[in-house]
């Protein structure tokens, strides 16, 4: 049921063409509420407490207190015992896929909403609650995708060719879908294995939940083992520094080394989570009947299997590995310029020394850019692109009490010219303390096409780490910031536009090695002039960026290139390899070390483990890996059970 999520149709997936919508749900009349865009991007936002009423989160009634998640989720199981019955005495026909669509959208309603609110919300409470809840639901979807009366009903219809012959390719299509969930789920194994797999589901899930809650805690030193003119980069707590990131943009190079080895220094209870979640991962694969945990998950992707990721890795890395070694080689001889008196390449100088390169042969210092990329003029920027492209325009609306999580969300309505309203993306964009530092696309609802013929209107967030506003100036987004916005939206307007007509299949809910095509399209336009002259102002003259920064911007890109694909590379290798064939011949530090040295190039540092704790994009919790690789679907360390996305 939700495992289906990320599957989708391919013929109805993509952008939809102008016009065009599933079940043409008819015109929405434009709301009196709305206003610009990227007026209210630059501006404090002021609620309306008088006019709006209380109500939930996402404007769920139940959703207004943390103890709503039970009730949401009591609702959900109930409705989905219903249709499961309901399923079950159907006879073959499109009803029957109707009916699971059905049931999958009960439990993803509650599902997926909670996936986000135990990541982003402020209140500890809530984000207990909904925990609690994704831990329920997650439940009941193995226990329905191992059940067999249930899944006898799609077999039934499967099976009647003369039924399936009448059928639309898209319902056709979903019905197999679900079918496939059943089998990788395994259905076929007796009653005792069933129960075992639906375990190993859960406890998976625990895993995983509680290795991505470790990849992001700080670790803390005593402050005397550091050197005092290198304190101040650091929180301070009583006797102890904290250091809860690696720091990869400080020109010093002493405070670079402390924090990667800090940071990095591992965990005995984080390395034997993450054995038994290799291990859990390993046992359920073979016990549906994959050789290994790579095969079950790549299964349902374009890449088709390991073999094909493991072939593309290492034709990457060959293609990559002159001029990669030619990077480091450059890397260095900057290294030895600013500091000669230790001037060998270590991992914790590969970002910042690549970014000295580029801002010195191009001159593109973040702060001659940002002036010209305020928070306002990129999403009217954004809003003009959707309009040329896709007759789309986004209009700020106004929220009501208890609506959003935080007083920095802004609600966005999705407006097509011809078919009216077509979904809501909530932006989350702000800084906030205890807020992950991830841009994330999170599907909180999705759309299809209802029983009563209306059009279940999708509802998703976007997730960024922007810097508030000032007294003096807007927010200002670096050009990293601006093409990450562009990337995030891509995935945004893939849900607005995927619309079918089963919510099982609807936007990002696909092949998650394509679910980055949209995105990575967004990308372009933000790096092409033509788009980009549209809107970079500066906010104080209303000088538009000259053309020849624009250009230096993307030249600027190609230095060091093959060094940080090499990376990623390396980062799918290792995942690959955790994933392939058990038991393991080495421990996984062991792995990491012989892999890093291997196929990244720089030395492993003792007592690190760089690569267990990836940057996060999201779109539901996976480690974010250049899309180029995404492609091929080689995100499985950090993936969670479920994942809609969505996202990077």
């Amino acid at each position: 049921m939700l495992a289906g999520c990320r599957r989708a149709l391919p013929a109805a997936l993509g952008l939809a063409l102008r016009g065009r919508a599933a079940g043409r749900p008819g015109r929405r009349a434009v709301s009196t509420s709305w206003c610009p865009v990227g007026a209210a991007f630059d501006v404090k936002q002021q609620r309306n407490s008088a006019a709006g009423r209380e109500t939930g989160l996402f404007g769920v009634p139940e959703l207004s207190c943390p103890e709503g998640f039970q009730e949401a989720q009591d609702k959900a199981l109930q409705e989905s015992e219903q249709l499961v019955q309901k399923a079950c005495s159907t006879p073959p026909g499109p009803e029957i896929v109707m009916i699971f669509d059905q049931l999958s959208d009960a439990l993803c309603r509650v599902a997926d909403l909670a996936d986000f609110v135990k990541i982003a919300h402020p209140d500890f409470a809530f984000r207990e609650a909904a925990e609690e809840a994704c831990r329920n639901i997650s439940t009941m979807v193995e226990k329905l995708n191992t059940d067999v009366e249930l899944c006898q009903s799609l077999r039934r219809l499967l099976a009647d060719k003369v039924v399936m012959d009448s059928l639309d390719p898209e319902t056709r299509r979903v019905a197999e879908l679900f079918m496939f969930d059943f089998e990788i789920s395994g259905i076929h194994l007796d009653e005792e294995k069933r129960k075992k797999a639906v375990n190993l589901n859960v406890r998976i899930l625990d895993l995983c939940n509680e290795f991505l809650t470790g990849t992001h805690l700080p670790n803390k030193i005593d402050k005397r083992v550091l050197p005092e003119h290198i304190q101040s980069n650091f929180t301070t707590e009583g006797n102890y520094l904290e250091v809860a990131g690696l720091h990869a943009d400080c020109p010093n190079d002493l405070v670079r080394e402390a924090a990667y080895k800090i940071f990095l220094y591992p965990n005995a209870e984080q390395l034997s989570c993450l054995e038994e979640l290799l291990a859990s991962r390993n046992s359920l694969a073979q016990l549906v009947g994959y050789d290994t945990f790579a095969h079950r998950a790549l299964q349902g992707t374009m890449a088709k299997n390991p073999e094909t990721v493991t072939q593309f890795l290492e034709k990457l890395s060959d293609q990559l590995s002159e001029r990669t070694q030619k990077d480091f080689e450059m890397m260095t001889t900057m290294k030895m310029k600013l500091n000669p008196q230790n001037s060998k390449l270590m991992p914790w100088d590969h970002p910042y020394y690549s970014g000295v390169l580029r801002a010195e042969r191009y001159n593109i210092d973040p702060g001659l850019y940002c002036p010209f990329f305020s928070l306002g003029a990129c999403m009217e920027g954004l809003n003009s692109l959707f309009s040329q492209l896709l007759g789309i325009s986004l209009y700020a609306e106004q929220t009501q009490r208890g609506e959003v999580w935080s007083e920095d969300v802004r609600k966005l309505a999705v407006v097509h010219e011809n078919e009216g309203l077509l979904g809501y993306i909530y932006c989350d964009f702000f800084q906030r303390p205890d807020k992950p530092h991830q841009d994330c696309h999170f599907t909180v609802r999705g759309g299809r096409l209802k029983e009563n013929g209306e059009y279940q209107l999708p509802v998703v967030v976007l997730m960024l780490s922007l810097p508030h506003s000032t007294r003096n100036a807007p927010t200002l987004l670096s050009p990293g910031m601006m093409e990450n916005l562009f990337h995030e939206m891509g995935h945004a307007m893939h849900s607005m536009l995927g619309r079918t007509r089963y919510q099982h299949v609807t936007g990002t809910r696909c092949p998650t090695d394509f679910a980055e095509v949209p995105s990575i399209l967004m990308e372009y336009f933000a790096n092409d002039y033509r788009v980009v002259k549209q809107f970079a102002r500066h906010y104080k003259t209303g000088q538009p960026l000259p053309k020849n920064m624009v250009s230096r911007l993307c030249e600027s890109k190609k230095v060091c290139a093959a060094a940080d694909m090499q990376l990623q590379v390396f980062y799918a290798a290792l995942d690959q390899i955790y994933h392939g064939k058990h038991p393991l011949q080495k421990s996984t530090t062991e792995i990491l070390k012989e892999t890093q040295e291997k196929v990244y190039g720089l030395p492993h540092v003792p007592n690190t483990l760089r690569g267990l704790c990836p940057d996060r994009d999201p779109d539901l919790g996976r480690p974010h890996l250049n899309p180029c690789l995404n492609l091929l679907g080689l995100c499985l360390l950090c993936s969670s059970q479920r994942k809609s996305m969505d996202e990077m």
